[in-house]
């Protein structure tokens, strides 16, 4: 029996776990901890190698099946195949976490526009279909979870970071309203916002930033709770709350901006 059919069987009483941007930094410990539950695993990303170098890991480690699917969700077909991939193999989701992401620090008159266009399909428009493929039957079943990773990024616009901060604040307001909707359904729904995370998209340590498995227990406690949105770490709490509810947004983008500034600087340095 292959991975994929002990998944669709054992689905029956539990469904898996279906995890984007799977192969490394926030979305590899998230799996890590939904495998430490005994959670069968779909794991998506566009790096095949790095995926089955982690299914491997997780078999062995804890003893669960795991599916590899390489998918680039940036194509606009992208969440429709994955959804009849798995609905081919019967497999059932039970808890979606939307991780998959990507950022473009600069001008946005420097980038290329089909970077961009890529970039908000990706951050954005997949993290939207892929939701709107998986609920349905989530609410028939009266049972699930949805994560989606949002950032801080959401709370305020960000010059220098301008796309990736819009497409952040497009999965917020679409979590956040998508709770509303689910209340009272057996549905959990929750936006988790990371700041600075040590990961390959945000590599270098420096102060203040939190490493990924701190971001994976936030999202454990976060399924656990009832809130329609949650930031990770205290000092990112604050900063959320102060950009959103205190400053005035044409202060808060001057901060946002000269911190993304300086960063769009450094990489070209």
């Amino acid at each position: 029996m292959t991975s994929t059919e002990r998944i669709g069987q054992r689905a029956i009483d539990q469904g898996a776990a279906l995890v984007t941007g799977a192969g490394t930094g926030i979305g590899a410990a998230i799996t890590e901890r939904l495998a430490a539950q005994g959670r069968d695993l779909v794991l998506v990303a566009r790096d095949s190698v790095r995926l089955e170098t982690a299914a491997e890991r997780l078999r062995a480690e804890h003893r669960v099946d795991v599916l590899t699917v390489p998918l680039d969700l940036s194509r606009p077909d992208a969440p429709a195949h994955l959804a009849k991939h798995l609905k081919d193999a019967g497999v059932e989701i039970d808890i979606l976490v939307n991780n998959a992401g990507a950022a473009l620090v600069g001008p946005v008159g420097d980038i290329d526009p089909a970077r961009i266009r890529e970039l908000v399909d990706l951050n954005a428009t997949a993290v939207a279909e892929t939701t709107a493929l998986f609920l349905p039957a989530m609410l028939a079943r009266g049972r699930g979870a949805i994560v989606n990773i949002a950032s801080t990024a959401a709370y305020a616009p960000a010059p220098y970071n301008a796309a990736y901060a819009a497409s952040k604040a497009f999965v917020l307001s679409f979590t956040q309203a998508l709770w509303h909707e689910t209340r009272g359904t057996g549905v959990r729904v929750v936006a988790v916002s990371p700041g600075a995370i040590e990961t390959p998209m945000n590599p270098g340590r420096a102060r203040g930033k939190r490493q990924p498995e701190q971001v994976a227990e936030t999202v454990m406690a976060a399924l656990r709770g009832r809130a329609p949105a949650v930031v990770d770490g205290r000092a990112y709490v604050l900063q959320a709350f102060v950009f959103s509810r205190v400053l005035p947004s044409r202060t808060a983008a001057r901060l946002t901006g000269n911190f993304f500034r300086r960063a769009a600087q450094s990489k070209q340095s």
